[in-house]
């Protein structure tokens, strides 16, 4: 296990069609990877399945943060994209509250990296996720390049801390 955190720093990486030599290569430095995937299961690269990855790496599957959900929304409109206002509302639950304090309290420890199959971080739920964190004072950086995330300039954070989505584009 890693050296005790000082920073408070995520990493965020997407495996896509990674090989997973290439994979390895760019968490060389990260010590948990921690997989948001709402399966934790690829049938196109099997060599990113939970157990595969559990072999090689440092790993633990959160799946209270998964993406994939459905429903809700409404008080996210700047949300254009369904899946995204579906996690939105998700991210007010107290399931994701958990998982998310639960990966907080890992990353404090250890160097993290959020692992998703989406390769662009902004056209996955990594991109809410990294929001939450950043309201909740953590950096986030996203691999291969190490871009640190920016709230999202539709989100505010209201008076209890939630994030909302709900500025309007010709308000930014």
């Amino acid at each position: 296990m890693g050296k005790k955190r000082l920073t408070k720093t995520i990493w965020t990486i997407g495996h896509s069609t990674l090989s997973l030599e290439e994979f390895l290569e760019r968490v060389s430095d990260i010590d948990l990877i921690a997989d948001v995937r709402r399966f934790p299961r690829s049938t196109r690269h099997p060599h990113f399945n939970g157990d595969a990855l559990a072999a090689v790496k440092e790993y633990r599957w959160f799946e209270g943060l998964g993406g994939r959900r459905s429903g809700g929304g409404e008080r996210h409109p700047a949300w254009r994209v369904p899946a995204f206002r579906a996690y939105a509302a998700y991210m007010e639950t107290e399931p994701f509250r958990r998982a998310l304090a639960e990966l907080e309290a890992v990353a404090g420890k250890q160097r993290t990296a959020i692992l998703c199959a989406e390769a662009l971080w902004w056209r996955c739920h990594r991109r809410l996720l990294s929001d939450a964190l950043v309201a909740r004072g953590w950096t986030v950086l996203h691999l291969p390049r190490g871009e640190a995330h920016r709230l999202s300039p539709m989100a505010r954070v209201d008076r209890n801390g939630m994030l909302i989505y709900d500025v309007e584009e010709n308000s930014r």
